[in-house]
């Protein structure tokens, strides 16, 4: 479980490191709290940490229910196939928001697949197969 754990954190940090990156954008842009508008360079910066905090309340549960019923190692590397696609994400959307698709799916489909696995371990379980 240890690896899962450090998965989650490293997901954790990362979200800590957009929030960094916004409020340095918002030294840079000139982009006065609570506004969250007035320069798109900040604003792109304000997307990924906002897409990053709806995509981690999805993953980080998923992380740890898939860990549940499977192996650790193999959940812990799907999760940093996520980790991989929300950097890939961050660069694309801050760069050209329209280029940010491979970013997004390497991060959509690995929560998706956490969550599918844990459906399939808890109806095994549910009823009588044993767990993988």
């Amino acid at each position: 479980m240890s690896i899962v754990h450090i998965v989650a954190v490293l997901a954790i940090l990362q979200f800590i490191l957009f929030s960094v990156l916004v409020g340095k954008a918002r030294e840079t842009h000139g982009v006065k709290a609570p506004a969250v508008t007035g320069n798109e360079q900040f604003e792109r910066v304000y997307r990924v940490q906002m897409n990053t905090l709806e995509q981690l309340v999805c993953f980080l549960p998923a992380l740890f229910m898939a860990s549940y019923y499977w192996s650790p190692s193999l959940v812990s590397l799907i999760g940093c196939v996520y980790l991989i696609g929300r950097f890939l994400y961050s660069n694309a959307y801050v760069a050209d928001p329209a280029k940010r698709g491979l970013g997004f799916i390497l991060t959509f489909l690995p929560t998706v697949i956490l969550l599918l696995s844990t459906l399939v371990g808890a109806l095994m379980a549910a009823f009588g197969d044993s767990a993988p």
